[in-house]
């Protein structure tokens, strides 16, 4: 299937530049038999009793390191994955001029980390040089905003989720940014459950798809973990909602392997049969991405129609922007 399929005209004034205050404030596009144009805050009135909401409660790490190599020259680290032997998979900008061995250091002239070999895709292998990397990404590191993001944002946990826990993640599950304690607190009240799953968002959810063909496409793996009481959870469900695409990773990706935690590199693509997610709270994609593949495979080709409605009624589109509620028993 050629990724030119997954192509639409996204106006630079759409993308969201800052979050919306409450959270809840965000627009929700319902996808009933009529779209229905409401409010995050009302997502409670979508839902019942025996639904179960997934959530994925990564934490986003620092893991944006701006550093200098002994020249002078700038460059940019981005922290992926940790590694068992205290290494760590990166992004290493530019990378065509930084050889194996090359030390890094901070503003301060102190060698923060060594850049070493080459994992293709762009990945390199990095490895800190006085302390773990995670104590230096504290100290020395951000949190990184998408590159389409160019506002300031003054208060960085608005790109954590409120349930946010564990650090591991290098982008923020976007869906769950929208959920306030209210909102939760009314899911409860409606009869629905809450769980918690854990997905490390990295490459594979945020590298756009760059081969014609997205058979093409190579997916980066990411961590997840399930718990097997979460996971008989969504067996008893009488529907299982999930709250972003990372969820549905995770879930399908359990449901595939017949394993509750590991790496996933599945690539949701039409046809795929979904064992596990009946709807799905999602934000509005890039064009050519795999997650906008992902919402083709749930919905069918009807995200087009649901896209251009947005657009033309004034909807923020990306990572703060509005969200959908997607039912794949009302298509």
């Amino acid at each position: 299937m050629e990724s030119s399929k997954f192509d639409y005209s996204l106006p630079a004034d759409a993308i969201a530049q800052t979050p919306l205050t409450p959270r809840d404030s965000s627009r929700l596009l319902v996808n009933e038999k009529t779209i229905l144009h409401k409010h995050v805050r009302d997502l409670p009135d979508f839902l019942r009793k025996g639904d179960l909401v997934v959530l994925n409660n990564t934490r986003v790490m620092h893991a944006r390191l701006n550093l200098f190599k002994e020249s002078g020259g700038a460059v940019e680290v981005l922290a992926l994955t940790e590694l068992p032997n205290e290494q760590w998979e990166a992004l290493v900008k530019p990378s065509r001029k930084v050889p194996s061995g090359t030390l890094l250091y901070s503003s301060e002239n102190q060698p923060i980390l060594r850049v070493l070999g080459d994992r293709g895709a762009g990945i390199r292998i990095i490895e800190a040089t006085e302390a773990p990397l995670r104590e230096l990404m504290e100290d020395y590191g951000k949190v990184p905003l998408p590159p389409y993001i160019t506002a300031h944002l003054e208060d960085n946990e608005r790109y954590q989720t409120i349930f946010a826990d564990e650090e591991s993640s290098v982008a923020a599950p976007t869906a769950g940014l929208h959920l306030t304690q209210s909102v939760l607190d009314e899911i409860k009240q409606v009869g629905a459950d809450i769980a918690f799953i854990e997905l490390s968002v990295g490459l594979g959810t945020f590298r756009p798809i760059e081969a014609n063909d997205i058979s093409h496409h190579s997916m980066h793996e990411e961590e997840y973990h399930i718990s097997p009481t979460v996971w008989a959870a969504c067996q008893e469900a009488e529907r299982v909602v999930a709250i972003g695409t990372t969820v549905v990773r995770a879930l399908e990706t359990a449901a595939v392997t017949k394993v509750l935690e590991g790496k996933s590199d599945l690539f949701i693509t039409p046809g795929f049969e979904f064992k596990v997610v009946d709807a799905l709270l999602t934000n509005f994609h890039q064009p050519r991405s795999t997650l906008l593949v992902m919402i083709e495979a749930f919905i069918g080709d009807g995200w087009r129609e649901l896209y251009s409605v947005a657009l033309a009624e004034g909807y923020r589109f990306l990572s703060f922007g509005d969200a959908m509620f997607l039912d794949r028993q009302v298509v």
